[in-house]
């Protein structure tokens, strides 16, 4: 089995080969499809991932997550709420289109349109000052010493084909604008182009030849596939049918060990798998009460966390390999701290206590909203929180869907639809800011953008504002840490774990495992 934050074997001969060594196919599948080649269209890792591979930031990430120049070549606070990016220049587009400082300020006004699901950045960002061709100032409401941080997944387009094809807004994936042309179509200035794309079916990418970066994969042609169930896609890695495939189902390991030419590839990820309840809503949408909404009773909320046994979880479904938390960060994250990390105690009884005092001795009905093709054994996980749940009287209509259903329902722009919901979440910055941010504020002033349940407290919300501007590590610490407590006390959402990493790869190819399960092609060399 091999192991590690981060993992990559290559041999230097190949490596030194790049591009122009003969021809190596890589085949690799995931469990379920991209959602769009839009890159504002969709904020959800693997699709952020994927794209990559075709667009690009102004910063980049290495495989151990260190920040390192993009598309700017540095960046520089040079009044507290401006940053101003020092841009690449000769730099071209997949059709040959000159990259510059317009192409960044397009793409900011584009993150900002109505079917952007890229707002956890464009919040972040007031306007884009171009100062000459070649330098950008991105200027933000107030102080923000973490934005560089941020923008990774600010993939950068190009103005001019944009305006040629109509697509100057993004691509709305939740709802009825598919037709865009950049949903099916890319356009980016990244290490790979699309060659070919079938949704569901397969897309293909070839190397871009006027890449400006070290082209060290030896990759010259990528084949992705999507292979829904779990055992298909691991007989599809043990037959050669395809070189890497992830996620591989934990109880699966020993069967990649056993196999010939191909193992295991694990290690920590840094995405929490958490439950969420809708708070907001004076009745929930799915649930046999009516006139009132149970999950703003913090006794209801406490006692499904309760009722929940997250040992058996982690041994029976996980195979131990997942690490249970309390807090809705990883220990990878900054501001993670183990002191706020243990959990309330698994306790039945406990948790039908608190059900009959906030007024439901006999339980009720609600739908659980859960993806089957997201996370590792998601589905499963949901079967098993509803079979606990059930134990203190409480009846889950479970509602498992692959991750394009399940992500237009509770993500849907005309209000979130959902009552309860399974989600997995890793920050994008590495810092608990972003989930602090994103998930436990308030809906207010772009803040909030996936907390789909509507928790909310005015003060996470005001911390969240002053961790952002604090400079002082030891203040923003506490600062972080009073939000977590916040949180946690008030069962804001359920923390279950954080998942593994778990991919299957063959001897054959070499690849580099992130933390934040981002996978790279110019990572793979084929041996």
């Amino acid at each position: 089995m091999r192991r590690g934050f981060f993992a990559v074997a290559a041999a230097a001969g190949i490596l030194a080969g790049g591009l122009g060594a003969e021809a190596k196919t890589f085949k690799w599948a995931f469990q379920g499809d991209i959602q769009t080649l839009d890159p504002h269209g969709l904020f959800e890792t693997f699709t952020l991932g994927f794209q990559l591979n075709f667009y690009e930031g102004l910063v980049s990430r290495t495989p151990d997550l260190q920040l390192q120049p993009g598309l700017a070549t540095s960046w520089e606070n040079v009044e507290p709420t401006v940053w101003r990016f020092t841009l690449r220049q000769g730099v071209t587009f997949h059709n040959g289109n000159s990259f510059n400082a317009d192409d960044v300020i397009f793409s900011v006004q584009r993150i900002n349109s109505e079917g952007s699901d890229m707002k956890v950045i464009a919040t972040l960002i007031k306007e884009a000052v171009k100062v000459d061709d070649y330098t950008v100032d991105l200027v933000t409401d107030q102080p923000n010493p973490i934005l560089p941080l941020q923008l990774e997944i600010f993939m950068i387009m190009d103005k001019e084909w944009s305006e040629e094809h109509g697509t100057t807004g993004a691509t709305n994936v939740k709802g009825d604008d598919q037709g865009n042309y950049a949903n099916l179509n890319a356009n980016g200035t990244g290490p790979f182009m699309i060659k070919e794309r079938q949704p569901d079916v397969r897309t293909v990418l070839v190397p871009n030849p006027n890449w400006w970066g070290d082209a060290q994969s030896n990759v010259t042609e990528a084949v992705f596939t999507p292979i829904g169930q779990d055992a298909t896609r691991v007989a599809a890695l043990i037959s050669g049918d395809v070189d890497m495939a992830y996620p591989v189902p934990v109880q699966d390991w020993k069967r990649l060990e056993d196999a010939d030419g191909v193992s295991p590839l694990t290690g920590a990820e840094a995405r929490t798998i958490f439950l969420g309840f809708d708070q907001d809503r004076d009745e929930l949408l799915y649930s046999s009460v009516k006139g009132k909404n149970p999950f703003k009773d913090q006794r209801v909320r406490q006692a499904f966390y309760q009722a929940i046994d997250i040992e058996a979880i982690k041994d029976r479904i996980m195979r131990g390999a997942a690490t249970p938390s309390n807090l809705m960060i990883a220990p990878q994250i900054n501001g993670f701290n183990p002191a706020l990390n243990a959990r309330l105690p698994y306790d039945v009884d406990k948790a039908k206590a608190l059900l009959a005092e906030a007024g439901y001795p006999d339980g009720f009905t609600v739908t659980m909203d859960c993806p089957n093709d997201r996370y590792v054994n998601d589905e499963r996980i949901c079967q098993a929180v509803a079979s606990m749940l059930a134990r203190i009287g409480v009846k889950i209509d479970l509602l498992a869907q692959t991750k394009s259903k399940y992500f237009a329902k509770v993500l849907a722009q005309n209000g979130y639809d959902t009552s309860f919901y399974l989600l997995g979440w890793t920050p994008s910055t590495f810092d608990a800011h972003n989930v602090i941010d994103s998930i436990m504020s308030c809906r207010v002033d772009g803040k909030g953008s996936f907390n789909l349940g509507g928790y909310c407290n005015k003060r996470v919300t005001e911390l969240s504002d002053l961790i952002q501007v604090e400079t002082d590590q030891e203040k923003r610490q506490a600062l972080i840490d009073e939000a977590n407590r916040i949180h946690a006390d008030e069962v804001g959402h359920i923390p279950l774990h954080q998942q593994p990493l778990s991919w299957g790869v063959s001897d054959k190819v070499s690849v580099a495992q992130r933390a934040d399960d981002m996978f790279h092609l110019r990572h793979v060399t084929v041996k």
